[in-house]
């Protein structure tokens, strides 16, 4: 908030709630005509709430291109912004900043736990997310700690509770393969199941050649991880190192941090389309 009112102070505008003074596009108007030194054509003032979501919608649109980021790539939309999602809200400002004021002093390493509660035939089902809001800091004097560090640290009691929500996610996208896991710290230490799991998501092809699909030695056995771990560095899904090593030596936290990633993405991916569906949650 001192950024936005420092940058618009010459326009006299003040903003004292993210969620309800951001949501109409009003401001966002005005903060991205400032930072991209651009002139968007959309009405001043917008009263109506349909007014106010094709404004929104023009300034989204053209924020996006400036951040050169696909709609379907980012945390943030109209809806969620419309709604007053604040962590969405936050997801844009974050890339804003980023984008034009790389020099201003946020936070690293900002993490925001999410319960998302979920309208069943059954009832009421939560569940807990952890995403990340501000990107890792490489600091070479101290050694780089993240949710897991934390989690193994501080409450080792609900570590089988994450397996638990992340055995459930990769059994429902291995399920068309016929396959199934039991034992995250097991299953996943010949990199087989998690090269098939990456293929699922991500859409990739495998050629059998390309890995071992029945490895016999720790040598193959590696190669299949290093090769997983080198999938998710490429398509930037992987924010903390990876021994593959560690995988390969059935090393839980290294294993929860890979699958994590892909849970992240997908998992939360499905809840947003969900939302913009008109799902309940």
């Amino acid at each position: 908030m001192e950024w936005i009112n420092a940058t618009l102070l010459p326009e006299h505008i003040v903003v004292r709630s993210l969620e309800e003074d951001l949501f109409d596009g009003l401001i966002l108007h005005h903060l991205f005509q400032k930072l991209a030194s651009l002139a968007l054509q959309v009405e001043e003032i917008a009263l109506t709430a349909a007014s106010q979501r094709r404004k929104l919608a023009v300034v989204l649109e053209a924020a996006n291109r400036s951040l050169e980021v696909e709609e379907r790539e980012v945390p943030w939309s109209v809806e969620t912004i419309f709604n007053k999602d604040l962590l969405a809200t936050l997801h844009l400002l974050v890339a804003l900043a980023k984008r034009f004021q790389p020099d201003l002093p946020l936070p690293a390493n900002v993490q925001v736990e999410v319960l998302v509660i979920e309208s069943t035939k059954g009832g009421l089902k939560s569940e807990k997310l952890v995403e990340q809001l501000t990107e890792y800091s490489m600091d070479e004097d101290q050694p780089l700690k993240d949710a897991f560090d934390e989690l193994f640290k501080l409450a080792p009691e609900k570590v089988d509770a994450v397996k638990e929500a992340i055995v459930s996610f990769v059994n429902q996208k291995l399920e068309r393969l016929g396959l199934s896991v039991h034992s995250l710290d097991s299953q996943f230490a010949d990199g087989v199941i998690l090269l098939l799991l990456i293929g699922q998501l991500e859409g990739f092809f495998l050629h059998l050649k390309e890995f071992y699909l029945t490895p016999s030695s720790p040598t193959e056995m590696l190669h299949n991880v290093t090769l997983a771990l080198e999938l998710l560095k490429d398509e930037g899904l992987l924010s903390y190192p990876i021994n593959p090593e560690d995988i390969v030596n059935k090393d839980a936290k290294s294993t929860l941090r890979v699958l994590y990633s892909l849970f992240c993405k997908h998992r939360l991916q499905e809840i947003r389309d969900r939302v913009h569906c008109g799902t309940p949650n």
